[in-house]
């Protein structure tokens, strides 16, 4: 399979704890999936449809996209030419800087306020931060420029609830622990049922309500993000498959690829 040559991925040379993806011309469209990371962006050329959580939006050139930890989201191009950057932000640091701008004892982390940005200052402060992003020897004007990026965009929700305060629902969080805590098996809405005594119906409703996205899809994704880390450190694919419980190689590439938008062959070679 020839190679998707309109996507790269790399670490950031000043701050390795950042993945960078960069899209020129791509055609490329994602299925719904989520981010570990905190993850921001522009759209450099063309235009297309966001979708995150239950809201649906159309964004164009010039447009900053914010998308918190978690948020079931997918932002796929009109016809005609589209090219992008995005970053990738470890949340842990993200957190911790929170803490010394905010003194936001109590919370995981502040949400962006906003799904996305059309001012020129923000699209523009990214420009600049990507620049720096990519030298190894500039990590102190990176690091400077980061930061006051995610403040002002921070600064907007600080007095605002947190969506996290909203996912407290104990019986959907013990769902979402079940599927992380056993990524590889096979469960059913019957167990998921028996285990928090909601009904299946309102049980798919609240989860989805919570996470974006139906149990059987986010752990679909979850899976996806742990292929992804073990892509990175050189395992097989058909160990990986197997390790993470889908049926065959196929259908892992197949999942893979709706929400990565290259093969893990592909996504693997990046990182070699």
């Amino acid at each position: 399979m020839v190679q998707d040559k309109s996507l790269h991925f790399t670490r950031s040379g000043a701050l390795p704890f950042i993945e960078m993806r960069s899209a020129s011309r791509s055609a490329a469209c994602f299925h719904t999936h989520s981010h570990d990371e905190f993850t921001f962006g522009v759209i450099d050329t063309g235009s297309g449809n966001y979708h995150n959580l239950n809201q649906k939006n159309h964004i164009n050139r010039g447009t900053t996209v914010t998308i918190n930890p978690g948020d079931a989201h997918s932002c796929n191009p009109d016809e005609g030419e589209w090219s992008y950057r995005m970053l990738f932000v470890d949340t842990a640091w993200i957190a911790e800087l929170q803490q010394e701008l905010f003194k936001c004892e109590g919370m995981d982390y502040l949400p962006f306020p906003d799904l996305y940005d059309t001012s020129s200052p923000s699209f523009y402060q990214f420009d600049q931060i990507f620049e720096l992003l990519l030298r190894p020897h500039d990590r102190l004007a990176a690091e400077s420029t980061l930061v006051e990026f995610l403040r002002s965009h921070f600064a907007k929700g600080f007095n605002l609830k947190s969506r996290e305060q909203t996912r407290e629902n104990f019986h959907i969080r013990r769902i979402q622990e079940l599927i992380m805590d056993k990524l590889d098996s096979n469960w059913s809405l019957e167990q998921f049922s028996q285990e928090t005594g909601l009904s299946r119906y309102h049980l798919i409703r609240s989860f989805k309500d919570h996470y974006g996205q139906s149990p059987h899809a986010y752990q679909l994704d979850q899976r996806i993000k742990k292929a992804k880390a073990l892509l990175r450190q050189g395992k097989r694919l058909s160990d990986v498959a197997l390790q993470l419980g889908f049926s065959d190689q196929s259908h892992f590439q197949r999942n893979f690829k709706k929400r990565v938008a290259v093969t893990p062959k592909q996504y693997q070679s990046f990182f070699k």
